[in-house]
C-alpha cells in the first residue's frame, strides 16, 4: 500500500503523542472539543450553592434542575447519532457547538427558578457531543484499536466535568477579586467563559477536521449503498443496543449525576467549603485522564483473547464492582473514607464507560451512529431517572447513593445473565470486522 493510500485508511495503532495526519489531528480535536463541551455542560454544577442561595431554591427544585441538565441530552444524542450517519460528524459537531454555546453564555440572565431551569435544560444538548466524539473516532481507527481510541477520547473529554468542578469556583472568585461582580452574582459572569470557548472550538472543528480519512462525506460522494435507509430502526431492532444502553445508564448515567451533585453533597454532608467541595468533586472527574482509557485498553485485550464475549464479561464485572463501591461511599462515616470509596468506584465506573463503547462499534456497522446515539441516550436516561432520588423530600442524598449502588450492581448481574442466556450477545457479525472502514 503506497503512502498516500495508507494515509486515507483508519489507523491500526494509537500514538497519543502523534499529531500528524488527518486521523490524529481529528482525534486530538475531537477529545479536546468534547472536553470543553463537558466543561460547559457542568460548569454551573460547582456554583450551585451560590445559585441555590440567590434564587432561594429548595431541595426539590435543585433536584429538578439536576434532572433537567441531563434530560435534553437524551433526544439530542438520538438526533446527533442520526446526523452523524447523514451529514457527517464534522458538520454535526459544528452545529451542536454553535447552538449549545448560546444557553451556556446566557444562563447568567436567570432571575428565577423557572428561567434557570429552562437554561439548564437547554445546556444539556451539548452532552450529545459524546455521540459525535465516539462516532468520529471510530471512523479514524481500525477495529483492533478502536476500543482504546474511543475510550481515551471519551475519557479525556469526560475530564472536562471534573476540571469544571475544580476551575469554575476559581473563575468566579477571579471575577470577584477583579471587582467585576460580587460573590453572589459571580456565577453569572463565570459561565460566559465556557460559552466563548465552545464558539472557538466550533470554528476549529469545522476548519481542521474531516468526516473520514478519505475526506468529507460531500467530497468523497458516498455511494447510495454506503448510506442505508432506516439506520435508526436498524439500531432499535438489535437487542444488544438496548442492553448496552442499560449498562451505559448504570455507569455514565451515574457519572454525570455525581458531576452534578457531588459538590452540593460535600458542602451539606461534610461541611466542606465551596472551593474544597469543587476540588473533591473534581477528583472524581479527573480520574477520566486514565480510567476510561484503561477500560477500553483492557477491553481490547479481552476482545483479542476471548472475542466479544470477553468484553461482555468484563463489562458485567466492572458494573458489579462499581455498585459495591457506591454503597461503601454512601455508608462512609467520614470525609477521608468517603474520598477513598469515591476513588474506588470512580475507577470501575469509568472503566465500564470505556468498555461499553469498545463494544458499540461492533453491534451494527451500517447503523454505527444510530447505535452510538441510542446507547449514549441510555446513559442520560439513567441519569435522569436517578435524579428523581435527589429531589425527593423524604430521601437523603446518602440514601440515594445507597439505592444507586445496589441498582448498579443489579444491572451488572443482569448483563452477565443476558450473556449466559443469549450467548450470541458477544458474537459480532463478520461485517463488523470492517466497520472502521465504512
Amino acid at each position: 500500500m503506497d503512502a498516500p493510500l495508507a494515509n486515507q485508511q483508519p489507523l491500526s495503532y494509537l500514538n497519543i503523542f502523534a499529531t500528524k495526519g488527518v486521523q490524529m489531528r481529528t482525534f486530538h480535536l475531537t477529545w479536546l472539543t468534547f472536553f470543553f463541551c463537558f466543561f460547559g455542560w457542568f460548569g454551573i454544577a460547582p456554583l450551585m450553592p451560590l445559585v441555590r442561595e440567590q434564587l432561594h431554591l429548595d431541595k426539590g427544585q435543585v433536584g429538578n434542575i439536576v434532572i433537567a441538565s441531563v434530560s435534553a441530552t437524551i433526544l439530542a444524542r438520538l438526533l446527533m447519532g442520526k446526523l452523524c450517519d447523514t451529514l457527517g460528524p464534522r458538520l454535526a459537531y459544528t452545529l451542536l457547538l454553535v447552538v449549545g454555546a448560546i444557553p451556556v453564555m446566557l444562563i447568567g440572565l436567570s432571575n428565577s427558578y423557572e428561567s434557570f431551569l429552562l437554561f439548564r435544560l437547554a445546556i444539556g444538548i451539548i452532552g450529545a457531543s459524546f455521540v459525535i466524539t465516539q462516532f468520529h473516532t471510530s471512523m479514524m481507527f481500525a477495529p483492533n484499536v478502536v476500543g482504546t481510541a474511543n475510550a481515551v477520547a471519551g475519557g479525556w473529554g469526560n475530564l472536562g466535568g471534573g476540571i469544571a468542578n475544580m476551575a469554575m469556583p476559581l473563575v468566579a472568585a477571579t471575577f470577584v477579586s477583579l471587582g467585576y461582580v460580587d460573590k453572589a452574582n459571580s456565577w453569572r459572569l463565570a459561565m460566559v467563559v465556557p460559552g466563548l470557548v465552545l464558539l472557538l472550538m466550533a470554528w476549529l472543528y469545522y476548519r481542521y477536521t474531516t468526516d473520514t480519512p478519505r475526506g468529507n462525506y460531500a467530497d468523497i460522494q458516498r455511494a447510495t449503498a454506503e448510506k442505508p435507509k432506516g439506520t435508526f430502526l436498524l439500531a432499535l431492532r438489535d437487542y444488544r443496543t438496548w442492553v448496552l444502553a442499560l449498562a451505559y445508564g448504570a455507569c455514565f448515567g451515574i457519572e454525570i449525576t455525581i458531576d452534578n451533585v457531588a459538590a452540593v453533597y460535600f458542602v451539606d454532608h461534610f461541611q466542606a467549603s465551596l472551593v474544597m467541595a469543587g476540588m473533591l468533586a473534581g477528583i472524581f472527574g479527573f480520574m477520566n485522564i486514565f480510567a476510561r482509557g484503561l477500560g477500553g485498553w483492557v477491553s481490547d485485550r479481552a476482545g483479542r483473547a476471548y472475542g466479544l464475549k470477553g468484553k461482555w464479561l468484563l463489562l458485567s464485572g466492572l458494573l458489579v464492582l462499581e455498585g459495591i463501591g457506591i454503597v461503601l461511599f454512601a455508608l462512609a462515616p467520614s470525609l477521608p473514607l468517603a474520598i477513598a470509596a469515591m476513588l474506588g468506584f470512580a475507577l470501575f465506573l469509568k472503566m465500564a464507560n470505556g468498555c461499553t463503547y469498545s463494544i458499540v462499534p461492533f453491534v451494527n456497522k451500517k447503523a454505527m451512529g444510530s447505535v452510538s446515539g441510542v446507547v449514549g441516550a441510555g446513559g442520560n436516561l439513567g441519569a435522569m431517572l436517578v435524579g428523581f432520588l435527589f429531589k425527593s423530600a423524604t430521601i437523603s442524598y446518602t440514601t440515594a447513593f445507597l439505592y444507586i449502588g445496589l441498582g448498579v450492581a443489579a444491572v451488572g448481574g443482569l448483563v452477565l445473565l443476558v450473556r449466559l442466556v443469549r450467548k450470541e450477545i458477544g458474537e459480532a457479525a463478520p461485517e463488523s470486522l470492517t466497520l472502521a472502514r465504512a
